[in-house]
């Protein structure tokens, strides 16, 4: 009896079988109420991608400890059923500038497609929003050791009109860290920061004080919640940290482009949020890319490459080794 014929047909079926198979580090799960996220995994580090209330960043974990709030509200969604804004939290992006783009819910909160594209790497795409005239893409790879994650962002114009849009992270980290700011010589603010006055007549405050905010060598340090939460940057040094009581410093980086249009209104590179607890329990980290001027078809894509370092939060009557974590960013985040 000839058992080539069988034998063959088995191989073949397993061989499908590891074919079809989920990419190394990579598989669906379940988290809150969100069935069918994508995990990214390896030996110390988890991400959660979400694609059901937008294309976000569920969970980004560093050996249990999570940098992210994802808000307890998140628990109650349901297929079909409208997330309220304040209910999307978490590593969010989005584009900008802030007062200009208009209403863009098929982006912020709609449904989003998801694909695992590579071993720890995946892919979201939202639906094309007539609002803005684009569509986005967003392609996260968890590298094979260690907690650094590539998060870029694609803008896509499917228009027939220019437009003009930039990339925005509106990262929700973990309440009650430190903010850390490198300043650039080619720095335009008199106390290297702007703060924004909400209100009917909103305004921009050119050269704030506030007790929680400090310049120190060389950086902005932003210890706490400030009068008013919104703070904007001209950094190009081209990252940021966050210091976080978990013993985590979360650190982005991205390019910069010193002769590019920043369109935001006071030409920013970086924002961060930092609200009183009792508004919202996190911190919003974000970097903002340059103007993108796309005519109908054009695509442009920005990157922020995030790492997750063991750094100690200074105890009571102790500062932030600024230097010590300058020096770990630039040895541990090339």
């Amino acid at each position: 009896m000839n058992r080539l014929p069988l034998i063959f047909a088995v191989l073949a079926a397993v061989l499908n079988a590891f074919a079809a198979a989920d990419p190394a580090g990579t598989r669906r799960v379940k988290l809150l109420n969100y069935p069918d996220c994508i995990e990214l995994s390896n030996a110390d580090t988890i991400v959660v991608l979400g694609h059901h209330a937008g294309g976000r960043v569920l969970k980004y974990a560093w050996r249990g400890k999570d940098a992210l709030f994802l808000s307890p509200e998140e628990a109650d969604w349901k297929p079909n059923q409208p997330v309220a804004s304040r209910a999307i939290t978490a590593g969010r992006f989005d584009i900008g500038p802030e007062n200009l783009v208009p209403k863009r819910e098929v982006l912020w909160s709609g449904g989003w497609a998801a694909e695992m594209i590579a071993p720890r790497a995946a892919r979201l795409i939202s639906q094309p929003d007539a609002a803005t005239g684009v569509q986005l893409v967003r392609e996260f790879r968890l590298a094979a050791t260690g907690s650094h994650l590539a998060c870029t962002q694609i803008i896509k114009n499917f228009s027939t009109d220019t437009k003009e849009w930039c990339h925005w992270s509106r990262t929700f980290a973990q309440p009650g860290g430190i903010g850390v700011v490198p300043l650039s010589s080619s720095g335009k603010f008199p106390h290297g920061y702007v703060m924004y006055q909400p209100g009917k007549e909103s305004a921009i405050l050119l050269r704030p004080t506030d007790p929680n905010i400090r310049q120190r060598e060389g950086f902005i340090e932003v210890l706490g919640p400030p009068a008013f939460p919104k703070l904007g940057f001209d950094s190009f040094a081209g990252w940021f940290a966050y210091q976080m009581q978990n013993d985590l410093a979360f650190v982005k980086r991205y390019a910069t482009y010193p002769d590019r249009v920043y369109n935001e209104v006071a030409g920013l590179t970086i924002s961060i949020w930092y609200p009183k607890p009792a508004l919202t329990p996190a911190v919003e980290l974000e970097p903002i890319g340059p103007r993108e001027r796309l005519a109908p078809g054009e695509t442009a894509g920005f990157t922020e490459d995030w790492w997750l370092l063991e750094n100690p939060f200074p105890k009571p009557g102790e500062q932030l080794d600024l230097k010590g974590l300058a020096a770990k960013v630039e040895r541990e985040t090339r």
